[in-house]
C-alpha cells in the first residue's frame, strides 16, 4: 500500500517521523521542486507559550540563522501557522556521533578529524557571539561524507543574555559534559564553558567512555570540580597533553581556541573549511534558457512579477502573524518592505541606489537582481539578492536576502544603507507599524517615475 503523502505549504512533502521531544516532532521531508531531502521540525505554539519558552524558540532561530557553517546543521527556512512553527533544516543522514562512540573508541586520526571540525564550528559560533552550552556527542551528527555537524541550539546563548557582570548565569547542559564553573552557580563565560565540553568530547572519542563517572551525582560533580580523571594508556602523549589543557577547572587558565589551533597534534592535517555562505549559488538552468532566447531577434516584454502568496504576505508583514522577531535580536534588520509603486519603478530605483552605494548590479531574471559589493568583507564580498513580488494590483512586496558575505555586514547594509536610500518608495518595512497613511511614501506609479 502506498504511503499517504502530507504536503505542507505547497512546497514540502512530509514523511516518516524521525524523532520527538516534549514540544516538537521531527519528520523526514522532501522539497517538492528539487526532490532534496530535508528535516522538518514541527513545534506546537500553544505548548511552548504555556511553558514560557517562546523566547527560547526565537533565540534558537536567531542563532541558527547566524551560524551558517559547513559543520553546523543548516536552517533552510522557518514557516508558521496560527498553531505551529515549522523549521526546515538540512537532513543529516549519518545519525549521531554518539552511536558511533557507543560501539567503542575511535582511531586517533578519526577522533582528531571530528575534533578539528568541532573546534572550527565552535570557533565560528563564538565569533558570532553564540555559546552553544550543550555540546555532547548526542548533539553532533554525521553526514553522508562522514563530516561532523553541530545540532540543537535550543540552550544556546547570545550576548544580550549576559548580566551586568558580563557572565551567563543559567545552569544548563548535560552534567557529564558541563564545565565546573557552570555547576558552581556564580556566573560563567559561555565560550570558555564550551571549550571544557569540547575537552570532554575529545576524551570520549579517544577513550570510548567519560572522564568523570560515578553513580552518585555529587561524587561525579566533585571529580569535575577538581578535574580528577585518568587518561587510558593508549592515549598518545600529545593528545593527553591537549586534554589536560582543555579540562582545567579554572576557566581563566583553560586553553583558548587559538591556543588549541597552535597545538601540533591538532594542526596535523587541519585545513579551515570554506564557508558555504560565501559562495554564490549557480544560476538556474531556467535562467540560462531565458538568456539564450534573449539573443534571438524576438524580444519579449518582461512578465509580471511573481505573485506573493497571501499567506506568506500575512505571515511576514501583518502584526498578528509577524515572524520578524523570530529572526532578529534586539537590533532589527529590515529585509522586506511593501510599496505602492509599480514593479518596474521599484526595479529602476533599486539599480540607482545600488550604483550609488558602489554595488554592481546583475539581472538574475525579470524582477530579481543581484547586488555585488566592491570591497572585501570578513567573509568575502557582500552579495544581496532583491526580488519584487506582486500582492495586489497596487501593492508590491520587495524582499532582500543575503547571497554571500558576512551576516553582520548584511544587517548593517540593510539598516544603514538600504532603508534610508529607499524611504521614498517604501510603504512599510517588515515589523514596522503603519501609523500614518498620509506619509509621502504612499504614491502611485506615475509619482515613482517622476521621482526617478
Amino acid at each position: 500500500m502506498e504511503e499517504e503523502r502530507h504536503v505542507v505549504f505547497g512546497k514540502y512533502e512530509m514523511g516518516r517521523l524521525l524523532g520527538k521531544g516534549t514540544f516538537a516532532k521531527v519528520y523526514y521531508g522532501k522539497e517538492m521542486g528539487s526532490g532534496e531531502s530535508v528535516a522538518i521540525k514541527v513545534i506546537n505554539k500553544d505548548q511552548v507559550r504555556k511553558e514560557g519558552l517562546m523566547d527560547q524558540i526565537q533565540r534558537e532561530i536567531s542563532v541558527m540563522r547566524m551560524v551558517r557553517h559547513p559543520n553546523v546543521v543548516e536552517l533552510r527556512e522557518v514557516m508558521a501557522t496560527k498553531t505551529k512553527i515549522f523549521f526546515v533544516m538540512e537532513y543529516v543522514r549519518g545519525g549521531e556521533l554518539f552511536s558511533k562512540v557507543a560501539r567503542g573508541r575511535l582511531r586517533e586520526d578519526l577522533a582528531r578529524r571530528y575534533f578539528q571540525q568541532l573546534i572550527s564550528a565552535v570557533d565560528f559560533c563564538h565569533s558570532r557571539g553564540v555559546s552553544h552550552r550543550d555540546l555532547k556527542p548526542d548533539n553532533l551528527l554525521l553526514d553522508e561524507n562522514g563530516d561532523l555537524k553541530i545540532s540543537d541550539f535550543g540552550l544556546s546563548a547570545l550576548p544580550e543574555q549576559l548580566r551586568n557582570d558580563g557572565l551567563l548565569h543559567t545552569q544548563c547542559g548535560t552534567p557529564a559534559y558541563v564545565a565546573p564553573e557552570v555547576l558552581r552557580k556564580k556566573g560563567y563565560d559561555g565560550p570558555k564553558a564550551d571549550i571544557w565540553s569540547c575537552g570532554v568530547i575529545l576524551f570520549v572519542l579517544l577513550a570510548g567512555f567519560l572522564p568523570f563517572q560515578d553513580e552518585n551525582i555529587m561524587k561525579m560533580y566533585r571529580k569535575v570540580f577538581k578535574a580528577e580523571f585518568e587518561c587510558p594508556p593508549w592515549f598518545s602523549p600529545e593528545s593527553k597533553r591537549l586534554i589536560c589543557k582543555l579540562l582545567v577547572p579554572d576557566p581563566d587558565r583553560r586553553i583558548t581556541i587559538p591556543g588549541i589551533m597552535r597545538v601540533p597534534w591538532f594542526h596535523r592535517g587541519f585545513s579551515r573549511p570554506v564557508l558555504f555562505s560565501t559562495q554564490e549559488p549557480p544560476p538556474s538552468p531556467v535562467f540560462e534558457d531565458d538568456r539564450k532566447s534573449s539573443n534571438n531577434d524576438e524580444k519579449t516584454a518582461p512578465s509580471s512579477p511573481k505573485f506573493f502568496n497571501a499567506f506568506e504576505f500575512i505571515s511576514s508583514m501583518s502584526s498578528g502573524f509577524d515572524l520578524s522577531n523570530l529572526f532578529e535580536s534586539k537590533r532589527k534588520t529590515g529585509s522586506m518592505f511593501t510599496s505602492r509603486c509599480t514593479a518596474s519603478a521599484i526595479m529602476a530605483k533599486l539599480e540607482v541606489v545600488a550604483k550609488g552605494l558602489s554595488f554592481k548590479v546583475a539581472k538574475v531574471k525579470d524582477f530579481q537582481i543581484r547586488l555585488q559589493g566592491s570591497s572585501e568583507g570578513r567573509k568575502g564580498k557582500l552579495s544581496v539578492t532583491a526580488e519584487v513580488f506582486e500582492v495586489a494590483p497596487e501593492v508590491a512586496v520587495v524582499e532582500f536576502s543575503k547571497s554571500a558575505g558576512d551576516t553582520l555586514e548584511y544587517a548593517k547594509f540593510c539598516e544603514e544603507d538600504i532603508r534610508p536610500a529607499l524611504k521614498d518608495i517604501v510603504w512599510t518595512w517588515q515589523g514596522d507599524h503603519v501609523d500614518n497613511c498620509s506619509n509621502n511614501s504612499i504614491m502611485d506609479g506615475q509619482e515613482c517615475k517622476n521621482m526617478l
